[in-house]
């Protein structure tokens, strides 16, 4: 029995979706405010994430459901990977830890992978659909608020085996609702889905105080640097 999962996680999921974009990390973060020390804290914790699911996706990749939406071309690990050498350096492995809502994450994959190994159909739906949408704007936004160059720092965006990303996203939806699942459990993945997006805010939450102190660093300065402009004005006005 296969149900339209595609359409109800879709439209389960829309105010996670909408509750996610608008914590003030995100929201930053799509505006143009990209603070270096928070988006490798990001970066690390994301792998640490993507680590987990890849692990028990490629565990279960004989699994009568997750067989059919295991597709290694959307792993992200080692493309994290490359973005941790470029942030942290060659010994970044002894340099990142997970936060304690990334090992929360982390430990609910592993969970529901051991006892209900269909709701990682969740997981796999709440990151790798939303990496394929939203990647090339997202990577544009890191290189200007960062300065980055030739890639370097974005690997995660990249997803050099998927020629046409926006057919791979129709293959993928197509394949999720070929599923062989019933209406209760497709109802447990929208629950799911909508858990792992509040997962996903933990880690941003998280990410908050770095970036406010930044961004509240940054307004200092650009008033510091307006007052000693007037009173270099002032001073150039009473000499003359």
């Amino acid at each position: 029995m296969s149900v339209n999962l595609a359409t109800m996680l879709r439209e389960g999921t829309k105010k996670s979706h909408t509750m996610a974009e608008n914590t003030g990390f995100v929201a930053c973060f799509l505006k143009g405010t990209v603070e270096k020390k928070s988006y490798r804290t990001l970066v690390a914790n994301l792998y640490f994430v993507y680590a987990a699911m890849e692990e028990e996706f490629e565990r279960l990749q004989d699994h009568p459901v997750l067989s059919k939406i295991y597709f290694p071309v959307l792993n992200r690990k080692e493309s994290l990977e490359r973005d941790l050498q470029f942030y942290f350096g060659a010994d970044w492995k002894n340099s990142v830890k997970a936060s304690a809502a990334t090992q929360a994450y982390v430990e609910r994959i592993h969970a529901v992978a051991k006892e209900t190994p269909e709701l990682l159909v969740a997981h796999s739906y709440t990151r790798y659909l939303g990496d394929l949408s939203g990647g090339q704007i997202l990577k544009k936004i890191a290189q200007n608020g960062m300065n980055l160059t030739d890639g370097n720092g974005t690997a995660f965006y990249e997803f050099d085996d998927i020629e046409d990303e926006k057919a791979f996203k129709g293959t993928y939806r197509a394949a999720m609702d070929e599923l062989p699942v019933d209406q209760a459990m497709a109802e447990r993945i929208v629950e799911e889905a909508n858990d792992a997006f509040g997962m996903n805010m933990n880690m941003f939450q998280e990410l908050e105080g770095n970036l406010i102190k930044a961004i509240g660093m940054a307004v200092f300065n650009a008033l510091t640097r307006r007052r000693s402009r007037g009173s270099t004005e002032r001073s150039a006005a009473t000499a003359s």
